[in-house]
């Protein structure tokens, strides 16, 4: 077997130096104004380079995703600090008044998992019946089933349904890089919809007014306190920003562990996940500043910072993609595409019946798949004002992720006649 090569770079400061020069030649040539670069933004928007050309640094085996610890880094502590700035900067009454669609969005988003699983394991056992014939802990549905935790709420759910199920280390494995490419390959193809929303909104014959009016009210608020930051302002914004990040912290390390420990009944919605809570008393803090003159401080740029620690994090996610992996498991990789385009196919039809918009199409699906992580960085892509949207999304994706995920992989099981223990 030959050993694997060591990536080029091992330094994570190194590593963050990359991925920002990455970022800073994306948003300096998208400013140029020539012709060409104009016709080339116009095609594939900043936000999906900034989440694409870190993944380059994968494939050419210059990082190595798996040592460097730049995605916990970001997700842990720039994360929360973004949800803080971009949630106190919102306009909370008016996007709440956005409706009921963002829910049903997502809730279609959920059963598009429920049912995407098991309609993809059937045509899977038509075209690769001595793939998915497999028995024991490397069945092909208890590695489904670990995904239908991690696309229905997070890590925290995906990790429950593999000690659940019982799925084997190997295919557990497989189904964690079907699981990452194929949310990943949806995610660059959310990112394109976004700079495409109002073709998209025209297509679907989609109502996306009150999304336009929260952006405008947004925008407005932004202009009428903007003025130019002083030292100060930054400051205060950092500090705000990091230091409801650190409570955070504080609140995520007692609840998580006390209620794993002393509450099973929450601990099986995955509310024992450190994460969590993190990302909760995140958006719970930045809604609570939203009502105080902290608000203001988006004259001063709080939205921008906390676009600046989001764009970080699409960074760091991009580093995570290995295009390589779908050569190495091409079935199972079939399979996770059927699977995602059930889902798809499920939000288009119900967008086109309630005429949903792209917006809540894009963030409805990212609260499911991606959750916490990439919720808000999609709604962000539309304006930073939308971002809370994505993490109230989220949130609830946490809680319905296991119940849901359970009952895909019981599905699944009585599909294959199969038990849960192997």
């Amino acid at each position: 077997m030959e050993a694997e090569t060591a990536p080029l770079v091992s330094n994570d400061a190194v590593v963050m130096g990359l991925l920002a020069l990455l970022l800073g030649a994306v948003f300096w040539t998208s400013s140029l104004q020539n012709k060409a670069a104009k016709t080339f933004y116009r095609i594939f928007p900043p936000l999906l380079l900034c989440y694409f050309l870190p993944s380059l640094l994968n494939l050419f085996n210059i990082v190595d995703p798996e040592e460097s610890q730049t995605y916990f880094v970001a997700s842990r502590y720039l994360l929360p600090a973004a949800l803080v700035l971009l949630t106190m900067s919102a306009d909370l009454p008016a996007t709440l008044r956005l409706g009921p669609k963002a829910l049903i969005m997502f809730f279609t988003g959920t059963i598009g998992v429920v049912i995407g699983g098991p309609v993809a394991l059937f045509i899977a056992s038509i075209l690769f019946p001595d793939v998915v014939g497999v028995t024991g802990p490397d069945a092909v549905w208890r590695g489904m089933a670990t995904v239908a935790g991690t696309w229905i709420g997070g890590g925290a759910n995906q990790a429950a349904m593999y000690e659940f199920f019982g799925a084997g280390s190997e295919v557990y494995s497989a189904w964690i890089a079907v699981d990452i490419i194929v949310a990943n390959i949806w995610m660059a193809v959310l990112l394109l919809g976004v700079a495409n929303a109002k073709q998209i909104d025209r297509f679907l014959n989609a109502d996306a007014g009150a999304v336009d009016e929260l952006r405008a009210k947004a925008e407005q608020f932004e202009q009428e306190h903007a003025r130019v930051p002083e030292l100060k302002d930054l400051m205060i914004i950092i500090a705000i920003g990091l230091g409801m990040t650190g409570l955070a912290h504080v609140v995520a390390d007692i609840m998580g562990p006390w209620i794993g420990a002393n509450m099973p009944a929450l601990a099986d919605f995955g509310l024992d996940s450190g994460f969590f809570w993190l990302m909760l008393i995140a958006t719970v803090a930045g809604v609570a500043l939203s009502f105080t003159g902290a608000r203001q401080l988006t004259g001063a740029g709080s939205m921008k910072v906390g676009s600046v620690f989001i764009y970080v994090l699409v960074a760091t996610i991009g580093l995570r993609m290995d295009i390589t992996a779908i050569f190495r498991n091409t079935e199972f990789f079939i399979i996770g595409l059927i699977w995602m385009a059930v889902h798809v196919t499920l939000l288009l039809a119900v967008a086109w019946l309630i005429k949903a918009p792209t917006f809540f199409i894009a963030v409805g699906s990212k609260a499911n798949i991606g959750g916490a992580a990439s919720a808000p960085v999609v709604a962000s892509a539309f304006h930073p004002s939308l971002a809370p949207v994505g993490v109230l999304l989220a949130v609830v994706g946490y809680i319905v992720g296991t119940w849901a995920a359970m009952m895909t992989g019981y599905i699944m099981m009585a599909m294959m006649g199969a038990t849960v223990t192997p």
